[in-house]
């Protein structure tokens, strides 16, 4: 038989947004309702595809003391799924364990919760090989220790779901709770695991057993950039999954890195800006954009960037232009990482160090064993997973090296010169 569910975690349902300090009422109003309405986009999504059943891995609320709205609003989007005869199974993770859950509204009867022992449910009571669902919720907020050693065992010929909030293989930049490993999770021989905890989808192996992590249905703060979803997954009479993921999100973060090289004027800068502006907008998919720019690079507008309150009259600029519009584009805030205008190559003409550390580095650049050296020892810095948090690109192009000795002349340069002047 086929079938099809959907995959989502981590709703976070009413959690506040952070990182904007102050907006305009429109705006407010549109970002306090932003997990509810991904969450209500989900539901239809869920209606549409005419799905057999939902599979929510944990943290539906964002704290253990979950408001009446949202839990009204979560129940009422179950009961749209009960009329329509699709089943509802949800484990609860860190954010809402058991131990707070506290609810005050009871839930219909087409939903399953997964208590803190793991079992076994049907997806359809009355089909004795139909696809099984393997779930378990957090009791405390804070597991430890992995929850796989209580999971049942596989039963033979039956599409077998497991449905955790877990970290596997230690993922960067995460609590580490109900800790696992891949390997862990295949041993079950599982045919899909729907996991939650991680706010970045990823989907960490892709073939049986699919092991998967959609992320969160809207992104909360600036560091949760770009389209937020969930995966619609089907099954064939063969028992094979496949998955395409579907953005339910309302509102998007975005980071908008602009260089000053070549402006030359206020009029240039915002000209530019709005620009960008227009395109992330066209890029959103219909979804409002939160936005923070960060502007960099050497040039003419240096200087009148560090003037008193330029900054914060950019930033009035751009949301008198575009915060108003629907879908709006609203900006959260300018950073200025300029500097002033350098002459390289009549520094690299010229006498002394500062000459002689730019010649030193175009040689860097052309040399094509010290750069394939370099890629290799700055792999083993990629890899380790204490810097890898910190890395913003990936080495993962041949010029991915000299573009960093770029960055990193610019930066002992504009250091050496500064220095020069301050003497």
């Amino acid at each position: 038989m086929t079938f099809r569910f959907v995959h989502a975690a981590d709703l976070h349902l009413d959690s506040p947004f952070k990182g904007i300090r102050e907006t305009d009422p429109h705006v407010a109003d549109v970002l306090r309702r932003a997990t509810f309405d991904a969450y209500a986009s989900l539901i239809q999504l869920c209606l549409d595809r005419r799905v057999d059943a939902l599979l929510v891995a944990g943290d539906v609320f964002d704290g253990a003391d979950r408001s009446l709205a949202a839990q009204v609003q979560f129940v009422k989007g179950l009961e749209r799924l009960q009329d329509a005869g699709i089943r509802a199974f949800i484990c609860h993770g860190n954010h809402d364990p058991l131990d707070g859950w506290g609810a005050r509204i009871p839930m219909p009867s087409n939903v399953h919760q997964f208590g803190e022992s793991a079992e076994a449910i049907p997806v359809d009571p009355q089909s004795p090989s139909g696809p099984v669902v393997c779930g378990i919720s957090y009791p405390i907020r804070e597991v430890r220790s992995s929850l796989l050693p209580g999971f049942p065992t596989r039963e033979p010929g039956r599409f077998t779901i497991g449905l955790l909030h877990a970290n596997v293989d230690a993922s960067p930049g995460h609590e580490a709770y109900a800790p696992c490993t891949l390997a862990d999770l295949i041993a079950t021989g599982y045919d899909y695991w729907a996991l939650g905890h991680v706010h970045t989808r990823t989907i960490v192996r892709d073939q049986a057993p699919m092991v998967v992590y959609p992320g969160n249905t809207q992104g909360r703060h600036p560091n949760e950039r770009g389209p937020r979803g969930v995966y619609v997954v089907d099954v064939d009479e063969q028992g094979a999954a496949s998955s395409a993921f579907v953005a339910v999100d309302t509102v998007r973060w975005e980071y908008l890195n602009i260089q000053i090289d070549g402006m030359h004027d206020d009029s240039a800068l915002f000209s530019g800006l709005e620009d960008r502006v227009g395109e992330l907008l066209t890029q959103s998919d219909g979804r409002h954009v939160v936005y923070r720019i960060r502007l960099q690079g050497r040039g003419a507008m240096h200087e009148s960037l560090s003037r008193m309150g330029t900054i914060d009259e950019l930033v009035t600029q751009l949301n008198a232009t575009w915060a108003s519009r629907d879908p709006f584009a609203f900006c959260g805030g300018v950073v200025d990482a300029t500097r002033s205008e350098i002459d390289r190559a009549a520094l690299l003409d010229g006498e002394g160090f500062i000459g002689d550390f730019l010649a030193l580095t175009d040689e860097v650049a052309r040399d094509e064993g010290l750069v394939a050296d370099l890629r290799q020892e700055l792999a083993l810095l990629y890899k380790d997973e204490r810097a890898r948090r910190y890395l913003e690109v990936s080495l993962s192009r041949e010029d991915d090296v000299p573009a960093l000795v770029a960055v990193a002349e610019d930066v002992a340069l504009g250091l050496l010169v500064d220095d020069e002047i301050g003497e």
